[in-house]
């Protein structure tokens, strides 16, 4: 009961201040500084820049609707993926599966089952595209901010940002030698998660950082096969940077990211088909043929972005260089919601291996002339090796055998982009960019029965092909400053993601083995403010976001297979925002909220929804899924609403103080299924609730901290699917289970 009148409040919450006070993100502040965590005396929500627009700005005078999220925030709750803060960011979505991780943003990403796909949500590590999430699998790691950017953001950050775009920008070399060490426990999943920093000068013009993270922790769900607690993470990161500025003219920064991950076990449950389904956290799964259930991965990210400094003009190259080489190998529960257990009958294994080299140049003029600009080159040049093994052991139908697929694909991009500003008076600026992009790929997919009965040898796979695309993507801003602490911005913005190749769905021939890209436009209208001498500030925003040729790839558990190709068209609009109050010092309160609506326009062709007849739909004819048209319908993984509410407050006791963060966070209800069954396929709406409590001295030598997330363990699933007859012989869902309670102790020093 008291959950339910929190959830209403927290909605009720977030609708009052969409309606007139609100700011889109969890932190519209973050430079270095965590908008939660003022200084001490500090009245003010802090003026934090960010470099959304190529430009340090303020982000208050950005017109683009944003999140920022400081590297203290993340640090402060230990996030380490995406999936750490979408509970805090409106709007955000992180969909949990067994293959790749998706990011949603209005409700728009790219499925996960098709590998090859590349993200319409892309992540920028230091400038360095990396749009697939296993380039940067723990991203979180020493950073200096994160800048969540909502919307097509195809002119600047260009490459495959139809949905939005997130810069992630790690801490650099400091003026003065610093160091520090953080070690957390978990009482929980028992396991401990330590960091460390050494940072400084070498000579009077080269400065240094070095950064290690070292996570070895069991997991939240018991195996009840071997008794241990899946998954089991045993990762570690390091990142060296160096900076060099030999003379005002010159600076360069080179940075080198390794990330090895280990991730042992499952994350995924049995559940009923006829009953809404309650998330377990036991499970019994045999180790398959194809190795021990989980993830394993290592990735390198190489970048150097160098300063030209052409009298008033900037000249910025930016060289990148990602790879990653990793396997997922899925089993899923063999336990049966009745009781009992069933035959391990179905399993795979995805091994991967992928390169990347990027280079961009672009040049910046100086501000606060009449017309200010920004133009530049892009060139990118990658290849990826995909190899599928699915294993299959159905007793029913005699089928015991071993299918191998393989997928090679060469890809290069090239663009050029600009933005230029008219400065039309103090006030008044107008806002023009532009870029062309030319995408080429190339791939080839094949196929073949390793062992098994003869007639599976249909379903091998034979395709090959290649296409070159050109896509141009402008957008135009008015943005009106009404008072020196109020900006009013309208803007049109279109964005694209490249179309590929079909990369791991048997039976695929030239004829379905490329998709076309997908193409998106965005109206947007915002609004930021400050009042009160900065004791408040708040931005809104409303937007229409549209896409055509959606790319979606889902499964038909009929068929056992994955239906992959572009939908017509999807609208989402809605509205988004925050507000910061600082009534006292020593104490802030943010609130964060969307609203979303989000239908599909037209989508024939779509795989039967578990909600749809056989008159309607049936599943086991062509015919009639081709003539099934999903207009209309909310696709999903799509909250109606999201919000949080975060209360910071700092104790002064002597020399000594008492920093204490609340931090609620929730969304409504939504279909976590593909075929969006209304028994098992449902999410209820959720509110979870997160506790900080530190005490240190003011100096921030040192700290100890109680860390809590998830307090009152609400257990969530980020996807689900059908497992059918005859592929296993209890039919059930597979729930994929977000993290349970944690409880821990930190402890950290500074120097």
């Amino acid at each position: 009961m008291v959950m339910s009148v929190f959830r209403r409040y927290l909605f009720a919450g977030t609708a009052l201040a969409l309606a007139g006070v609100a700011a889109p993100g969890w932190a519209q502040t973050a430079d270095t500084a965590a908008p939660a965590a003022p200084a001490v005396n500090d009245d003010q929500v802090a003026e934090i820049v960010v470099t959304a627009t190529k430009r340090a700005e303020s982000a208050q005078k950005v017109p683009i609707s944003m999140s920022v999220v400081s590297g203290e925030q993340l640090e402060a709750f230990r996030a380490t993926d995406v999936r750490s803060v979408m509970n805090a960011v409106p709007n955000l979505f992180v969909q949990q599966t067994a293959g790749n991780d998706v990011i949603y943003i209005r409700g728009f990403g790219s499925p996960p089952s098709n590998f090859s796909f590349d993200s319409a949500v892309s992540l920028y590590m230091d400038g360095v595209y990396a749009g697939r999430v296993r380039q940067a699998p723990m991203p979180f790691f020493d950073v200096g901010r994160v800048e969540v950017l909502r919307g097509p953001q195809g002119a600047l950050f260009g490459k495959n940002t139809a949905a939005g775009a997130i810069s992630i920008v790690s801490a650099g070399p400091t003026d003065s030698f610093q160091a520090g060490a953080t070690a957390l426990y978990d009482f929980k999943i028992e396991g401990y998660d330590a960091n460390a920093y050494i940072s400084g000068p070498i000579t009077e013009n080269l400065g240094f950082r070095v950064a290690g993270r070292i996570q070895n922790q069991d997991g939240y769900i018991r195996n009840e096969f071997n008794g241990k607690k899946e998954p089991e993470n045993k990762n570690w990161m390091v990142r060296t940077t160096l900076k060099w500025e030999p003379s005002e003219k010159f600076d360069s920064t080179l940075k080198f990211e390794y990330v090895r991950m280990n991730r042992t076990g499952g994350q995924n449950v049995s559940g009923p088909l006829t009953t809404r389904p309650k998330a377990d956290l036991t499970r019994y799964s045999v180790d398959s043929p194809l190795g021990r259930e989980g993830y394993r991965n290592r990735s390198w990210i190489l970048s150097n972005t160098a300063n030209f400094y052409l009298g008033d003009y900037t000249l910025t190259s930016v060289t990148g260089y990602s790879r990653y080489k990793g396997t997922v190998i899925n089993d899923f529960d063999q336990a049966v919601p009745t009781g009992g257990v069933t035959a391990n009958s179905v399993y795979n294994s995805y091994p991967e291996d992928f390169d990347q080299f990027s280079q961009e140049i672009r040049l910046l003029s100086p501000t606060g002339r009449t017309i200010d600009f920004i133009v530049g080159a892009y060139y990118d040049d990658s290849t990826y090796h995909l190899d599928q093994f699915g294993g299959f052991n159905i007793a029913s139908l005699n089928y015991f055998g071993l299918l191998n697929t393989f997928f090679d694909q060469e890809a290069n991009s090239k663009s050029v982009f600009g933005q230029a500003t008219w400065n039309v008076s103090p006030r008044l600026r107008v806002i023009g960019s532009l870029r062309y992009t030319s995408t080429h790929k190339e791939a080839t997919f094949g196929g073949r029965l390793v062992y098994g009965p003869f007639a599976l040898r249909p379903v091998n796979t034979t395709a090959a092909g290649s296409f070159t695309e050109n896509l141009t993507d402008p957008s135009g801003t008015v943005q009106f400053d009404v008072t020196q602490d109020i900006m009013a911005y309208a803007a049109f913005g279109r964005g694209s993601k490249s179309g590929g190749f079909v990369s791991n769905t048997y039976g695929t021939t030239n004829a379905d083995f490329r998709y076309r890209p997908e193409r998106s436009r965005n109206y947007e209208i915002g609004l930021k403010f400050a009042a009160l001498d900065r004791k408040i500030v708040g931005n809104v925003a409303l937007y229409n976001t549209r896409f055509k040729n959606l790319q979606v790839s889902v499964y038909n558990p009929t068929t056992s297979s994955y239906l992959t190709g572009n939908a017509a068209s999807a609208t989402s609009k809605g509205v988004e925002g925050q507000l910061t109050v600082r009534p006292v010092r020593g104490l802030d309160i943010t609130a964060t909220g969307a609203y979303q609506d989000i239908k599909y326009n037209e989508y024939p062709g779509a795989a039967c929804l578990a909600s749809q007849t056989l008159a309607q739909c049936n599943p086991a004819s062509p015919a009639s899924i081709a003539a099934n048209n999903l207009a209309g319908y909310r696709p999903s993984y799509t909250s109606k609403w999201t919000g949080s509410l975060q209360a910071h407050h700092r104790l002064l006791i002597g020399d000594y103080k008492i920093d204490t963060t609340g931090v609620a966070s929730g969304r409504s209800s939504f279909f976590n299924s593909d075929d969006q069954s209304p028994i098992y396929g449902v999410q209820e709406g959720y509110v979870k609730y997160d506790l900080r409590v530190a005490f240190a001295p003011q100096d921030d030598k040192w700290h100890i901290a109680f860390v809590g997330k998830n307090l009152t363990n609400e257990l969530t699933t980020g996807s689900v699917f059908r497992l059918p007859a005859p592929i296993t012989a209890a039919p059930r869902s597979i729930l994929y289970v977000e993290p349970s309670r944690s409880l821990a102790i930190e402890a950290g020093f500074k120097f």
